[in-house]
């Protein structure tokens, strides 16, 4: 019975020591939101009052430009297929930019994710270095460094290739070395037993096992370059979203230019968003693209 009863007295301590311990991690967790809460409300309300006109009094005309853009692309709507042609070799340019910006970048991060995955790494001590330099590479927004380069090259698609290029090496770095990390190492130590260099290590024993992913990656990225080298062209840096900034700053008159503009965009992150999607589910699931 004193055995039966001191279990009894230890489960009861504990379930109040566990009650107790739950208890505090709600008051913690609900101080937190209500500090979160709070600094969201009063920075909102600091960055309406130095805003020029505030966001609350400004509101009501939130849909006046959309309106406006969608009004006048309806009465010039015959025009729409020559402004859609017009604008075509643009996109292209666009395309071409996200095309070779995604192309680099990838190719980088693969120098950069071999360099800096443990137990692949030809030189350990550089794994930290590599890690930082992928992290400063993903934190400078890839409209600053465009900003930059304008200065240096002037206004064109080399701007926002670099910018965007640079952008996707440390995001892509970081992505393929965590595929990397988890490759079998077996295939590795079987062709460095027969004497293979470090190359052919990477290429016949890592490279095929992590290809799928790689790729699926990079055509994920692809897709987000697009949006990007269209928002960089808005800064001046070459492809359609220069002439997007050139129809909007005209203003009335222009906006059936400036609609068709939209609409080629729309059209063509759906068509790549549609093909890359399936694209990288034949990759992932080991099939051929059909």
């Amino acid at each position: 019975m004193t055995d039966t009863a001191s279990a009894a007295s230890e489960v009861g301590a504990i379930r109040d020591h566990y009650l107790e311990l739950t208890q505090r991690r709600r008051l913690y967790s609900g101080i937190t939101l209500s500090i979160f809460v709070l600094l969201m409300a009063s920075g909102f309300y600091t960055a309406n009052d130095l805003n020029a006109g505030g966001f609350l009094r400004g509101i009501g005309n939130f849909f006046d430009f959309p309106a406006s853009v969608v009004g006048e692309a309806i009465e010039e709507w015959r025009q729409m297929p020559g402004h859609l042609l017009t604008y075509l070799p643009d996109l292209i340019e666009t395309l071409n930019i996200a095309a070779a910006a995604t192309l680099i970048g990838a190719l980088f991060a693969i120098a950069f994710a071999l360099l800096s995955t443990r137990g692949l790494a030809p030189f350990p001590w550089l794994i930290p270095v590599i890690r930082r330099l992928m992290d400063v590479m993903r934190a400078i927004p890839d409209i600053i460094i465009a900003l930059m380069l304008i200065f240096v090259f002037g206004g064109g698609p080399i701007p926002a290739m670099v910018a965007i290029a640079f952008h996707t090496a440390g995001a892509l770095g970081k992505l393929f070395s965590e595929v990397a990390e988890n490759a079998s190492l077996k295939p590795v130590d079987g062709l460095q037993s027969v004497g293979a260099s470090w190359m052919q290590r990477m290429y016949l024993g890592v490279i095929p096992q992590v290809a799928p992913n790689w790729l699926s990656y990079a055509l994920l990225r692809f897709e987000i370059n697009i949006r990007a080298s269209a928002i960089l062209g808005y800064v001046g840096a070459g492809g359609i979203g220069y002439e997007l900034r050139n129809t909007m700053s005209w203003g009335q008159g222009k906006f059936d230019d400036a609609a068709a503009i939209f609409i080629l965009l729309f059209l063509t992150i759906v068509v790549v968003d549609q093909f890359s999607s399936r694209a990288r589910h034949r990759l992932i699931n080991g099939g051929a693209i059909r």
